[in-house]
């Protein structure tokens, strides 16, 4: 019997189970230069880790006065990003085996993330997670991205689980606090070092401040059965 039995585990995409920051802000950068605005820098970008894309352009919209609608934005941005997703895409390789491993323990597992559905297929079709990662949920299919707890719950509806036997796994604040407004452990990986001590970090069960550096696939079984065992 696994020791993960009536455990499910849901991952956030950008960040925590492939590093697709870079291509989000070459993306940005890309339509934000078409629209007359040269200068997006890495530190521009860093504010919207973890904020969805639609919530990205509608705050590129207000804050550079932009004239395009977010729809307009949102479908160059996704352009650029889906070019740079299915020839680049690079999935975490602890993050890649702690998949492996808890699909060989037959654990349920989704991924609930702000990117576009396409965006998501994409990345997982480009990585070969698809392979394991079947239930996907987009903040689009839901009424609010996160931090609301929108794509957690949704996720957990669609795997049959209630949230209170859910861990997620989150490497952004915004994520921290939806996975803890949905009722749900989490184990936070900051993408942003420096945003170790976000108070919405603080709420996780397991915080790994030094991000992926520190995460490793076996301590995060390891903590799960531990976790799963004290429930």
């Amino acid at each position: 019997m696994s020791k993960l039995r009536g455990t499910s585990v849901i991952f956030d995409l950008d960040g925590t189970l492939v590093d697709s920051e870079p291509h989000y802000y070459e993306a940005g950068r890309q339509t934000l230069a078409a629209y007359g605005v040269p200068d997006f820098t890495w530190a521009d970008h860093e504010r919207y880790v973890g904020i969805s894309t639609q919530e990205t352009v509608a705050d590129w919209k207000d804050r550079y006065g932009l004239s395009a609608t977010v729809d307009e934005l949102l479908a160059v941005k996704n352009r650029h990003y889906l070019e740079l997703a299915r020839s680049a895409s690079r999935a975490y390789p602890e993050m890649r085996a702690f998949v492996e491993l808890l699909a060989a323990e037959g654990v349920p597992m989704a991924v609930a993330s702000g990117s576009s559905p396409e965006a998501i297929t994409a990345v997982l079709a480009g990585t070969g997670l698809d392979a394991h990662l079947h239930t996907v949920v987009s903040a689009d299919e839901v009424a609010h991205g996160k931090p609301a707890p929108d794509v957690f719950l949704e996720a957990a509806r669609r795997l049959g689980a209630s949230p209170a036997d859910c861990v997620v796994l989150e490497d952004a604040a915004p994520g921290a606090a939806a996975a803890h407004a949905a009722g749900m452990r989490c184990i936070a990986i900051p993408y942003v070092t420096a945003q170790a001590d976000a108070p919405e970090f603080a709420t996780a069960s397991l915080l790994l401040r030094d991000g992926q550096a520190e995460f490793t696939a076996r301590s995060a079984y390891d903590w799960l059965a531990g976790a799963a065992g004290r429930r």
